[in-house]
Order: C-alpha cells, then sequence, then structure tokens
C-alpha cells in the first residue's frame, strides 16, 4: 500500500503554541509546508460596531481589551483620535506620564512575547524569568489605576489622575516570615516614581540575563537563524511595520517619524535588523526593551522635577475636581452631564496612528457631532502580519511554523476585534 505523505493538517485552534484562537490549515509533503491558510474570526467580539452604541468615554475600556497585552498603547491612540477631533491640547505633564506608560507598556508586551516565543521553541526558563519582571510593571499599573491589566488609565485630554506619592506594600500573611515581607517592601518605601526608577535601574541587568539564555544559545540560533526570512521590500510592500520591519533593515518608526505625546522631547535609538530573519527580529526586540528602558528613566527624571495639571480643565471633556464636584453646583452639572450623556464631539474625521509594540497601531473616527462615535474602524498591526503567514511559511518545517507564528507577536484580540 502506497504511503500518503501529503496531507492537510489542522494546527489550532486550540493549539498551546497558535497564541489564540488561530486556525491554520496546513498542506504539507511530509514535515514540509507547502502552503499556509490561517482561518480567523473565532474570537471576534464587534468591538467596532460596539463603539456605534456607546460614548466616547464608554469605549475607552473596549481599547484595553483588543490586544491585552498591550493595554495603555491602544488606549493611547483612542485619545490621540478623540483629542484631533475635539482639537484640545493636553498638558505636558500627561503627555510625559503617557509616554512613560506606553514604554512600561512596551516592555509588558515584550516580555510576554519574550517568554511563550521562547517557549514555543523548546526554552522554559525564559518564560518564568519574563514573567518575573511583568508582575512589576503590573504593579506599577496597579498603583496608578487600581486594576493591573485593564487600566482605562489615558483619557482624552490626558490621564485620569496623577501619580501617587506612596506605592501599595505587601501585608502581614501566613505564608510570608517578617524578613521576606521586609525584603518584598524594600522597594515600596517611596513613590511610584521611586519604585519605577529602582526597577529601571536593575531592568538592563535582567535584559542580559535573558539574552545570556538565548542569543548565543546552538539550539536557540538553530530555530530562528534564516526562518522567515523577509527582504525590505517584500516587508514594505506586506505593510509591515514595527519590529517585524525594522528586523528587514528599515528603521521606519512612528515615535521618530510622526512623534506625538512626548517623544519629540526624549532621546532614543531604532533598532534594525540585517537579514529579515526570526533571529533578526529577536534581537530588534531585545535592544526595544533596552530603548524603552531608557525613554522611561528621561520620563522619570522629568516628571520628577515637574508637577503640574494631568488632564484638561475643559470640563466638557474631563470631568472637574472631586473636590470642587462636592462644593459647587456648576461643576457637579459638568461631571452629571459627562458621565450620563458623554461628549458631544465636532464633526469630522480623524485618523490617529501610535507605534504599539507589534507595529502601526491606529484608530479612524468619524464624527456626526453627536455624544457617540458614527463609526469607527480599528487598523491593527497583528491583522497585517498575519496576511504574510502563508508567505513566510512556505518550504518550512512543521515545527517552524511555530517559530514563525512567535516571530510575528500575534494577539488575537486585535486581529479579530
Amino acid at each position: 500500500m502506497a504511503e500518503i505523505k501529503n496531507y492537510t493538517l489542522n494546527f489550532g485552534p486550540q493549539h498551546p503554541a497558535a497564541h489564540g484562537v488561530l486556525r491554520l490549515v496546513l498542506e504539507l509533503d511530509g514535515e514540509v509546508i507547502q502552503r499556509a491558510d490561517p482561518h480567523i474570526g473565532l474570537l471576534h467580539r464587534a468591538t467596532e460596531k460596539l463603539a456605534e452604541t456607546k460614548t466616547y468615554l464608554q469605549n475607552l475600556p473596549y481599547m484595553d481589551r483588543l490586544d491585552y497585552v498591550s493595554m495603555m498603547v491602544n488606549e493611547q491612540a483612542y485619545c490621540l483620535a478623540v483629542e484631533k477631533l475635539l482639537g484640545i491640547e493636553v498638558p505636558l505633564r500627561a503627555k510625559y506620564i503617557r509616554t512613560m506608560y506606553a514604554e512600561l507598556t512596551r516592555l509588558l508586551n515584550h516580555l510576554l512575547w519574550l517568554g511563550t516565543h521562547a517557549m514555543d521553541c523548546g526554552a522554559m526558563n525564559v518564560f518564568l524569568y519574563a514573567f518575573r519582571e511583568r508582575e512589576d510593571i503590573f504593579d506599577m499599573y496597579e498603583a496608578v489605576s487600581g486594576a493591573r491589566m485593564h487600566a482605562a488609565y489615558f483619557r482624552p485630554g490626558g490621564v485620569y489622575r496623577d501619580l501617587p506619592d506612596a506605592m501599595p506594600q505587601y501585608t502581614f500573611s501566613k505564608i510570608r516570615n517578617e524578613r521576606a515581607l521586609k525584603e518584598l517592601n524594600a522597594n515600596r518605601q517611596g513613590s511610584l516614581l521611586d519604585f519605577i526608577e529602582d526597577f529601571v535601574k536593575r531592568f538592563p541587568s535582567r535584559v542580559d540575563d535573558y539574552e545570556t539564555l538565548l542569543t548565543d544559545n546552538r539550539i536557540w540560533k538553530q530555530r530562528t537563524v534564516g526562518i522567515g526570512v523577509v527582504t525590505p521590500e517584500r516587508a514594505l510592500n506586506l505593510g509591515f511595520s514595527g519590529p517585524m520591519l525594522r528586523g528587514s533593515g528599515i528603521a521606519w518608526d512612528l515615535r521618530k517619524q510622526q512623534p506625538y505625546d512626548a517623544y519629540d522631547r526624549v532621546d532614543f535609538d531604532i533598532p534594525v535588523g540585517v537579514k529579515g530573519d526570526t533571529y533578526d527580529r529577536y534581537l530588534v526586540r531585545m535592544e526595544e526593551m533596552r530603548q524603552s528602558n531608557r525613554i522611561v528613566q528621561q520620563c522619570v527624571d522629568w516628571l520628577r522635577a515637574n508637577p503640574g495639571p494631568v488632564i484638561t480643565d475643559n470640563h466638557k471633556v474631563a470631568p472637574p475636581a472631586r473636590v470642587d464636584m462636592k462644593a459647587n453646583m456648576e461643576e457637579l452639572i459638568h461631571h452629571f452631564k459627562l458621565f450620563s450623556e458623554g461628549m458631544h464631539v465636532p464633526e469630522g474625521e480623524a485618523y490617529a496612528t501610535v507605534e504599539h509594540p507589534k507595529g502601526e497601531f491606529g484608530i479612524y473616527l468619524i464624527s456626526d457631532g453627536a455624544n457617540k462615535p458614527y463609526r469607527m474602524k480599528i487598523r491593527p498591526p497583528g491583522f497585517v502580519h498575519l496576511a504574510a503567514l502563508d508567505e513566510l511559511a512556505r518550504g518550512h518545517m512543521l515545527a517552524d511554523a511555530v517559530a514563525i507564528i512567535g516571530t510575528m507577536d500575534i494577539v488575537f484580540g486585535e486581529v479579530d476585534r
């Protein structure tokens, strides 16, 4: 009986290496991929349609749930689009806070990408190392917003509130003795900025640890070098952005080319790759983490020296201070109107895009003058990158499909929307 070598394989939709509900239909010749057909839409949540039924402020928490690894950067794009329509100016301190948290979010994203990508390729320890640092960043999220993931901290006109003067501390529990408690609270004695600065100082040595485990590791290089090669021309034609584009040697970064918030006031470099393979994209993201760390340090220094307002004083857009609201009828009316009816945005359309950790993330809003968007369109980077999966995977082995999905850094909340 003849041995059948050509067959079709379903990869997912619940495969642990699919990074979400991706169904990949692979046509194989033995173990070599002849064709890869990604089936998406299994996580569709109609965010764009729901946006038409909610006020501009009520839509903000939906942004956190798009790419649920880069929460605040999604909010940033939405806020910039609303601010463009409203024509309002954001206080400088709020711009710096946004920039700082956007870069912390980039670290949050890249740490999860690093841990899962390495684990997909067979390296377990990196995942545990990366999550140790993610916990600290989650603590920073929690300190400003009360939530560890879905923060809803960025608001049209600025940010929800200023940085707190004290960090929450671990309290007594049966499983921790006094000495362990003291160690856990050692860097929590000061303000949130002190806690962030402590993190920034030790983070470069943590990146060194990850690189020690992976960068020159023979097995890691065998799994990533020469896998999913994209030429610079092809990367542009496929609509790549972010590390996927920079890994092919094109130094395009919206933070430099079209600066927003405080990016024109901070100093950082754009890392680029040479060969455009999975290994180059890994190196680009590792260097990006170091550059993000640099930006966070600059923001911390500026924020220490420059107090000021963190949200616009236009009460049609942002709520008045709680103290004023409880003492003044006018402020109370503003507060009530904003949270019940919402803000009325002038007629027009606006597109705002940010350098998301995964690439170019854009929000396109059309307003008809009402308190809800007439239409919202989301431009997610993962969706665009996934379209190239067939081209990247052809001729590679089945195991390489896992490395290629990993290098794309896909999250299905934003792909399916």
